[in-house]
């Protein structure tokens, strides 16, 4: 198959050292590739007598032109590449694989394509397992992928709408089930309203939280799916009614650091006729002997394979003062070496926010990752945030420049002055929003292109200064927004 490269002088260089052998390349009489037209298409591959002909010619991807005259004219498919040119490389790796677009950049395709593939097969390998158990419609074990379970803290505590709020949050979050933290002060009645208010919101399984015998009682009677946690203070008397009610339950040590104690309360457990039993051998942070409990794990692991186990990375997330994507997938990586089945986290302190979607896709990793028995890198999903795979290609110094100052003249708009701020995706169920308020009107958007385009078409902004300062702060929102951070006006990222 003949593939042409159209490129301008400019990202000449670039092209020939991303494309190599892979594609012919064709330099138009051009600086910048973007400004690349159909018609200056049609008449460079037009010159002199020695015409070739090209099934594909991918032009920049950052082009805004209508080909489809010059594919009628040239008789070759004519697709938009990458918007840069250092991913050609990558992107004539699929020539012939898939079909590219008029109007969507390569490398934007193929990143969806890539996302989609991957996660067709974690649906695939999750459809084809053999689960250990089985909560509800949530299979744990036997080689399906990790469930994250969500806590909410302290929620016997919660207005019922704020409850509400928070569960319907955390299922666009992804959690694949909801955990119900009893607070200290709680009573058998708060926590039968609360799994009640859960009931209504969810259809995904509910657990309790707390080691309290009266409360267990209640959320059992009241028909919560899963129970955390039961020992030796409160086996006797819950036992027997988690085996009446066929209710799945966590069983922990008496002591974090006794293996022995958790095998001997899962064995009591068994005896009380308990069927469905998780184990949590429990992670200990960083500073308190989290080496130690990851030996306790795999030990565990090796014992009673036929075990799920429960892994509460939150315990470590919260107490670390580090982002929380690369530590999240770190310790899924762990989790998965050591045959878990529960993935357990709040997202309680700010630091932790975003804890459940990072562990659900880390989840999704590693399960593509033991299916292709390699590392997980490469899936086509990943949790590469703030740096990047790919660096792009950094400017040169120039020879003659002028220094930047900052003008501390300041005019106000004769237009008006316009208030910037965002609604979290916790607010909004989903997707965040950016606020633009003006005296005489509101504008709300999801990226700060659209809501500056408003603006501009309102006719609120009516200088290049105003205009300048408004980009700046409404793409430090959309950032904002984009990490899940706060943001406020005229403050620092």
């Amino acid at each position: 198959m003949n593939v042409l490269i159209a490129t301008g002088k400019l990202a000449e260089g670039t092209v020939r050292k991303a494309v190599g052998s892979k594609a012919h390349i064709m330099v138009l009489d051009i600086d910048i590739a973007a400004f690349i037209t159909p018609r200056r298409l049609i008449e460079a591959l037009k010159k002199g007598s020695a015409q070739k002909h090209y099934d594909i010619i991918f032009v920049p991807g950052l082009v805004s032109g209508n080909f489809s005259k010059a594919v009628e004219e040239l008789g070759s498919k004519i697709y938009l590449g990458p918007k840069h040119a250092y991913d050609l490389g990558y992107v004539l790796d699929f020539v012939g694989k898939i079909e590219f677009s008029t109007n969507i950049p390569a490398c934007e395709l193929l990143a969806d394509v890539r996302k989609k593939l991957a996660m067709e097969k974690v649906e695939q390998l999750e459809a084809s397992c053999e689960p250990l158990m089985c909560i509800r419609d949530v299979k744990l074990g036997g080689g399906s992928r990790m469930k994250v379970l969500a806590e909410i803290v302290d929620a016997t505590g919660m207005e019922t709408t704020a409850l509400e709020k928070k569960i319907m949050a955390f299922t666009n979050y992804g959690a694949d089930m909801i955990d119900l933290g009893a607070s200290l002060n709680a009573t058998p009645d708060d926590v039968e309203r609360t799994i009640r208010v859960a009931r209504k919101v969810t259809t995904l399984p509910i657990s309790i939280d707390t080691l309290d015998p009266a409360l267990l009682r209640r959320a059992i009677e009241t028909g919560v799916d899963l129970v955390l946690s039961l020992n030796n203070s409160n086996l006797n008397e819950i036992g027997p009614l988690a085996a009446s009610a066929e209710v799945t339950v966590v069983v922990i040590p008496d002591s974090c650091e006794e293996l022995g104690s958790l095998v001997k309360n899962i064995e009591k457990a068994k005896e009380l006729g308990i069927r469905k039993i998780i184990a949590d051998p429990v992670l200990d942070p960083i500073g308190h002997g989290i080496a130690g409990s990851i030996v306790r794990y795999y030990e565990f692991q090796r014992y009673l394979p036929e075990i799920p186990v429960f892994f509460g990375a939150g315990n470590v997330t919260e107490l670390l003062d580090v982002d929380s994507h690369g530590v999240n997938a770190t310790l899924c990586g762990i989790a998965a070496d050591l045959g878990a089945s529960i993935l357990f986290t709040p997202e309680y302190s700010n630091k932790t926010q975003g804890s459940i979607r990072e562990l659900k896709i880390a989840s999704q990793m590693m399960i593509l990752a033991m299916e292709r028995q390699s590392s997980p890198k490469d899936l086509g999903i990943d949790l590469i945030v703030v740096k990047e795979k790919r660096r792009r290609t950094d400017s040169d110094m120039p020879l003659k420049f002028t220094t930047a100052k900052e003008n501390r003249m300041w005019k106000i708009d004769p237009a008006g002055s316009v208030g910037i701020g965002i609604i979290p995706h916790e607010e909004r169920r989903g997707e965040g929003l950016i606020v633009a308020k003006h005296t005489t009107s509101t504008i709300v958007g999801t990226n700060a292109k659209a809501v500056f385009d408003t603006l501009v078409d309102l006719q609120l902004v009516s200088t290049l200064e105003h205009a300048g300062y408004l980009g700046r702060e409404l793409k430090k929102a959309e950032i904002a927004l984009r990490f899940n951070r706060s943001y406020a006006q005229d403050d620092e990222f």
